[in-house]
């Protein structure tokens, strides 16, 4: 069997350039990543998915390659780019696993669109609006909660004190929220930084989390009626832990998952093993 290899491409999606990697053949696969990682998050999964499957990563509205849209980054609005794509690119029926917003991402996709997602992973994501998220968010000793959320929700103010300081604030937020602090390692950090020090990207980031509230009110409609399809929710235990497969419980019928051992927030970093390993096994059930 030849190796897979990653190729890159764009499409024009909406209002932007989209950039994606494309792997493999087979049914077709979508990975969505998180702030504030870019699509090379899941290059080892996408290497190892691509084996048996067309495995497709986007860099989401506003991070990464892809352009800089000024607005829309309500979750709803960032789930339809993705749909978008995945229809140019000639699927409808898709596996679809997100990590953080792209977590986010991935549910608003599996809810608008609940006849086209075969399975659903989300990885290392409390969606906002079911209460567990805004309850993490209250302040703790030691600055033990997640605090990042709120300051990031704030208009201007954070751009302001973090422009120019990227790396430093990158590097406090990756060695926070990991189980080995050092599993990012420093070629991949200065990808991240430089991605995020691109023009435009650190405000478009600030907008998923300015975003936020409206977000939260989308999901609540779309938890009125719960998700029907096989959905796999775990949490790092270093960070998230349980509380992904507790979210998830509230939102979809047929839920499994829970704690990744040795693992923070950093899933693709920390533990890719475990991560290919499930969703071979998950997403194989079907295929």
């Amino acid at each position: 069997m030849t190796t897979p290899s990653i190729s890159y491409h764009s499409a024009t999606v909406k209002d932007l350039r989209m950039h994606y990697v494309l792997a493999g053949e087979g049914d077709p696969v979508v990975l969505l990543h998180g702030w504030p990682q870019t699509s090379a998050e899941w290059d080892p999964i996408t290497l190892a998915l691509a084996k048996d499957y067309t495995v497709i990563v986007p860099d989401l509205r506003g991070l990464g390659a892809t352009s800089k849209a000024a607005a829309g980054y309500d979750i709803d609005n960032v789930a339809d780019d993705v749909y978008q794509l995945v229809r140019q690119l000639g699927h409808e029926k898709i596996f679809l696993a997100g990590h953080d917003w792209g977590g986010a991402t991935a549910y608003s996709y599996a809810a608008q669109h609940r006849d086209d997602v075969r399975r659903l992973a989300i990885f290392e994501m409390v969606l906002p609006g079911f209460g567990i998220m805004e309850g993490a968010m209250v302040p703790q000793p030691d600055g033990n909660f997640l605090w990042h959320m709120g300051f990031q929700s704030v208009p201007n103010v954070p751009f302001a004190l973090i422009e120019g300081r990227e790396d430093i604030y990158l590097n406090n937020i990756f060695q926070t929220y990991a189980y080995n602090k050092n599993a990012v390692r420093h070629d991949k950090m200065a990808h991240y930084v430089d991605a995020m020090q691109g023009v435009g990207a650190l405000a478009a980031g600030l907008g998923y989390y300015t975003s936020f509230f409206e977000t939260a009110e989308q999901n609540k409609l779309h938890a009125e009626t719960k998700l029907e399809m096989p959905v796999l929710a775990y949490g790092g235990e270093a960070c998230l832990a349980g509380y992904t497969k507790q979210c998830l419980e509230l939102a979809a019928s047929d839920v499994r998952g829970g704690i990744i051992e040795r693992c923070g927030h950093w899933i693709g970093e920390e533990r890719p093993d475990f991560i290919i390993e499930q969703l071979q096994t998950f997403f194989g059930e079907e295929s």
